[in-house]
C-alpha cells in the first residue's frame, strides 16, 4: 500500500513540473544576433495582410521618407485571412448582418453597432478611392463590386424582430434605402434561388439594401503592396518568420527574423513595430513580454463554406443574404449566402460551418494553441471555457456535420439546391479574443482589439470580424494611439485630405452622407442614393403584407435580370 501511495505521489509531483514547467516556458531567453544596423528603421510591421499593409500606406504618405520593412513568412501577401476565398468578402455596412442589432429586454433594437460599423466601411471607402485616385490602386471592379445585401428570416418571432429592426435602422441617414417585404413574389426577385421550391405556407420576410458591396480583400492588398514596392523606403521580405522582439533601453525594438530559405537568423532594430500577423498576432505579442500582453488570451476558430463555381447558379444570385442565428448558437454561427466575385468569376458561398483547430493561421502549427497557454492566461482560459459552454458545445456538433447535414442546413436558404452542386472549401482561421476585464474578470470577446504599450512604441492587431473591411478606420484608431505627437504636429491635416470625412460623423448629417457617398461612389463606380435632408418626412420603403407564395411567371422561372455588379445604377437606386 505504501510503495502505491508513494507511486501516486510521485506522479503527482511530476505532473505538478510538467505543468509548471508549461505554464512558464521558456525559463530564460536565448541568445540572439545582435542587430545589424546602428540607425534604427522607422518601423517594422509584421505579417503580409492588408492591416500591415494599409498601415504602411498610411505612414508611406504621411512619411516619405521613413524606412519601413514588412516581414512576412509565406512567400507572398495575402495568402492567409485577407486572400478572398479565406474569408466571407463582405463589406461590413451592419445593413444585414443580424448580430450587430440585437433585441433589448423592453424589445426594441440596439442599432449602435451597426451605425458604428456603418461609419467604419465608409471610411474604408474614402481610404480606397484615395488610392484609385492617386493611381495606387486599379479598376475598382477587380476589388470591390455593388452587392445588394439582405436580411432573410422566418417565423413569426424572427419576422417580428427584423419589421423592428428596420424601423430602427431607417431613421438614419446612413440606412436609408433600406426595403422591407413579407411579399414571397417581391423577395424572389431580390433572391429567386432562394424562393424556387420554398414552401408557400412559410412566412418569411427579408430587408434589401441597394448598397452594399462584395469585397475581395487579397487583391486590395496585393494591389496596395505592388504600389509600396515603387517606393525607395518600403522594403518587403518574404519567407522571413520574426522570432524574438526584445525591447532595448532605448525604447526601440530589436526584431529577429529567420530566413525560412536561407536558414539565417537576423536582428533589425526599429522604432515602431506593428504586429499584424491575424491568428499570430496574439503569440508575438506574448513575444514581446509587455505588460499588456498578460491579460490577452486567444481561442482558434476555422470556417468552412459551401461553395457553388456553376454559371448557372452563380449567375442568378447577386446578393449577400444574412439569415439569424439559430438558438444557442454563437454569434460567429449566422448563416449567409453570399454573391462573390474571385478569380475574376462569379461565385456564391453558403456557410460558415465552423472548423475546430488548435492551429491559429491556417498554414500554422498544430501546438499554437498550446504554446500560447501560459501561467499569466490559464486561469482566465479555462473560466471563459466554464462559461461558455454553448460555444462548446456548438463547435462539437460542427466537427460531427457530415456532408449531408450541411447540406440540410443549405436547403433551409436555397431549397433547391444539389449536392453534386457544390464543393466544400476551408477558410482562413480566426482567433478569439480571450481579455482581461478589470470588472468582469476574463471574458470571450467578438470583435478587433488594438493593444499598445505605454510608450506608443510597439502595437499589436487581435481578433477578428468585422476586421478587413474596416481596416483604414482601425489603423487610423492605431495611429492616433500610438503616434499621438505625429498626429499633432500634422498628420492630422494630412488624413483629411485621405479620408474627407475624418473627425466627422456622416450618420448626423444627410448632407455630409450624400457628399462623400458620391465621391466614393464615382471613384469606386458603385451606387448610391442621395438620403433626403429630412428622414422623418421622407418616403419609406412600402412594407408589404404577407400573403401566400404565387405560382411565379414563366418569364420569372428563367430569373430575373440581375443588378449589374459594375458601374453606377444610381438612375435605378434612385427609384425607391
Amino acid at each position: 500500500m505504501k510503495k502505491i501511495l508513494k507511486t501516486l505521489v510521485g506522479l503527482v509531483a511530476l505532473l505538478a513540473l510538467a505543468v509548471g514547467l508549461f505554464l512558464y516556458w521558456p525559463l530564460h531567453e536565448r541568445s540572439v544576433p545582435p542587430a545589424e544596423n546602428a540607425e534604427p528603421v522607422d518601423a517594422v510591421l509584421i505579417g503580409g495582410g492588408i492591416m500591415s499593409v494599409t498601415l504602411a500606406t498610411y505612414l508611406q504618405e504621411l512619411e516619405p521618407e521613413w524606412q519601413l520593412h514588412l516581414f512576412e513568412r509565406l512567400d507572398g501577401v495575402a495568402m492567409e485571412s485577407s486572400d478572398g476565398w479565406n474569408n466571407a468578402g463582405t463589406g461590413h455596412s451592419g445593413f444585414a448582418e443580424l448580430n450587430y442589432t440585437p433585441e433589448r429586454a423592453d424589445g426594441s433594437i440596439e442599432t449602435a453597432r451597426a451605425v458604428g460599423i456603418a461609419e467604419q466601411f465608409e471610411v474604408s471607402r474614402q481610404f480606397w478611392a484615395h488610392q484609385v485616385q492617386q493611381g495606387l490602386m486599379q479598376t475598382p471592379s477587380d476589388f470591390i463590386n455593388p452587392t445588394p445585401h439582405m436580411s432573410f428570416v422566418w417565423g413569426d418571432e424572427n419576422i417580428a424582430y427584423l419589421r423592428k429592426r428596420h424601423e430602427a435602422l431607417i431613421k438614419n441617414p446612413l440606412f436609408y434605402g433600406m426595403q422591407y417585404s413579407e411579399d414571397a413574389a417581391q423577395i424572389a426577385q431580390w433572391a429567386p434561388v432562394m424562393m424556387e421550391g420554398r414552401d408557400p405556407k412559410q412566412r418569411i420576410a427579408a430587408t434589401y439594401m441597394p448598397l452594399g458591396t462584395d469585397v475581395n480583400f487579397g487583391v486590395i492588398t496585393r494591389q496596395l503592396t505592388q504600389a509600396l514596392q515603387k517606393k525607395p523606403n518600403f522594403h518587403l521580405h518574404l519567407g522571413n518568420e520574426v522570432r524574438a522582439l526584445r525591447q532595448n533601453a532605448d525604447k526601440t525594438w530589436n526584431v529577429t527574423v529567420y530566413d525560412l530559405k536561407a536558414g539565417k537568423e537576423r536582428t533589425v532594430r526599429s522604432r515602431f513595430v506593428f504586429i499584424g500577423a491575424g491568428g499570430a498576432s496574439l503569440k508575438l505579442l506574448q513575444l514581446s513580454g509587455i505588460p499588456e500582453a498578460q491579460d490577452y488570451a486567444g481561442f482558434p476558430v476555422g470556417g468552412q463554406f459551401l461553395a457553388f463555381e456553376s454559371p448557372a447558379i452563380a449567375d442568378r444570385h447577386d446578393v449577400k443574404a444574412y439569415g439569424k442565428a439559430e438558438s444557442g448558437s454563437p454569434p460567429m454561427s449566422v448563416p449567409h449566402l453570399d454573391a462573390r466575385k474571385l478569380d475574376g468569376k462569379p461565385v456564391v458561398l453558403f456557410g460558415p460551418f465552423a472548423l475546430f483547430s488548435t492551429k491559429f493561421l491556417k498554414e500554422g502549427s498544430w501546438f499554437d494553441l498550446f504554446s500560447s497557454v501560459n501561467h499569466d492566461n490559464v486561469t482566465g482560459m479555462l473560466r471563459v471555457g466554464s462559461e461558455n459552454l454553448d460555444l462548446v458545445r456548438y463547435l462539437a456538433q460542427q466537427a460531427q456535420l457530415s456532408d449531408e447535414a450541411r447540406h440540410a442546413e443549405l436547403v433551409k436558404y436555397f431549397p433547391q439546391a444539389k449536392r453534386e452542386d457544390w464543393r466544400l472549401v476551408t477558410a482562413g482561421q480566426r482567433v478569439q479574443v480571450i481579455k482581461r476585464d478589470p470588472e468582469k474578470g476574463a471574458i470571450l470577446q467578438f470583435g478587433t482589439e488594438i493593444v499598445t504599450d505605454k510608450d506608443g512604441t510597439i502595437a499589436a492587431l487581435l481578433g477578428a470580424s468585422p476586421g478587413a473591411s474596416t481596416s483604414p478606420p482601425i489603423m487610423l484608431q492605431l495611429l492616433a494611439k500610438s503616434f499621438p505627437k505625429e498626429m499633432a504636429d500634422g498628420w492630422q491635416a494630412r488624413l483629411k485630405e485621405i479620408i474627407p470625412s475624418y473627425g466627422r460623423k456622416l450618420n448626423d448629417s444627410p448632407a455630409l452622407t450624400n457628399e462623400i457617398r458620391r465621391q466614393t461612389s464615382q471613384s469606386l463606380q458603385l451606387p448610391y442614393l442621395d438620403v433626403p435632408q429630412d428622414l422623418s418626412t421622407a418616403s419609406a420603403p412600402v412594407v408589404t403584407p404577407a400573403q401566400p407564395a404565387a405560382p411565379r411567371p414563366a418569364a420569372d422561372q428563367a430569373g430575373p435580370q440581375a443588378v449589374p455588379r459594375t458601374g453606377n445604377a444610381n438612375a435605378e437606386m434612385q427609384a425607391l
